[in-house]
């Protein structure tokens, strides 16, 4: 009993964030929220024309105007959250089960091993990230499937690299040593031993990787390489109305401001992650 009671202010304070974590945390959650429910939340199609004034005004109808087609630009940024959350986390989620599976291979089992993948993972991260995306994309075109998975390559080898180095340090430790003296395999020295003392690298990767990818898909989306009409994300909704920034500046101001809302509360919320500083100062 005076045990649990011991244990209850280290899980209060594990689980707390500071007011600056809790307040980008929220607004994480909205943008997952939007990109779940912004198709039904929408109040027109985001493809029909609904005004015959482009670059409307906002108004009672249309909160935040319309764009250069006359559409309405609270629908489109609502449906164009799907789009931009919805190719950023599958690509950060493949990347960083990648990064961080290839990472505690080369750890634990060292050696050749270990040499081949960092070669590799090397000859990855020397390839400018944006030419490379634009080399891929210009080559296989720019469906959702191609976006997801070149976001992911490009950014696996800097998840690879950052859980090698924590798995490095925590495979010298005496518990994976008494594994090891077991004669437990591999895998269950990466699953048991190392994977539950990276758990904060690993989350904390991932959420940068996530901001990461967010800007590059956006950055592409604004050159014209990223999702094609009729589908569109926040960098093509900018990129789409650029032209009217001088008499419709909310269309295009907009988006960008929805691309750094979440790419900043990302960015904050990882800062704040319970554990995180604790965990470097250890290091």
């Amino acid at each position: 009993m005076s045990a649990a009671l011991e244990l209850q202010p280290i899980a209060r304070r594990r689980l707390s964030l500071p007011l600056l974590g809790l307040l980008s945390g929220i607004l994480v959650l909205a943008c997952l929220l939007l990109a779940l429910l912004g198709p039904v939340l929408a109040p027109h199609p985001p493809g029909q024309i609904v005004s015959p004034t482009v670059f409307a005004a906002p108004s009672r109808v249309f909160p935040l105007g319309t764009d250069y087609l006359g559409r309405d630009m609270l629908s489109r940024l609502l449906v164009g959250a799907r789009y931009t959350v919805g190719t950023a986390l599958p690509a950060a989620l493949l990347a960083s089960l990648l990064g961080t599976g290839l990472g505690m291979l080369a750890a634990v089992r060292g050696g050749l091993t270990d040499a081949v993948i960092s070669r590799a993972m090397d000859t990855l991260i020397s390839f400018p990230s944006l030419i490379f995306s634009l080399v891929i994309v210009a080559a296989l075109g720019s469906s959702l499937a191609v976006l997801v998975g070149t976001a992911a390559v490009i950014y696996m080898p800097g998840c690879y690299r950052i859980i090698r180095a924590v798995a490095v340090d925590i495979e010298t430790k005496d518990f994976v040593r008494a594994a090891r003296a077991r004669g437990e395999r591999t895998s269950d020295i990466m699953r048991h031993e190392i994977l539950p003392n990276i758990v904060t690298p690993v989350v904390t990767d991932f959420g940068l990787r996530f901001m990461f990818i967010v800007l590059l898909v956006s950055n592409l989306s604004f050159l014209g390489l990223g999702l094609q009409p009729p589908l569109s994300d926040w960098g093509g909704l900018v990129r789409e109305n650029l032209s009217g920034l001088s008499v419709g500046a909310p269309a295009v101001i907009l988006p960008a401001v929805a691309i750094a809302v979440l790419t900043v509360s990302v960015t904050l919320l990882v800062d704040n992650l319970p554990g995180r500083k604790a965990a470097m100062r250890e290091r």
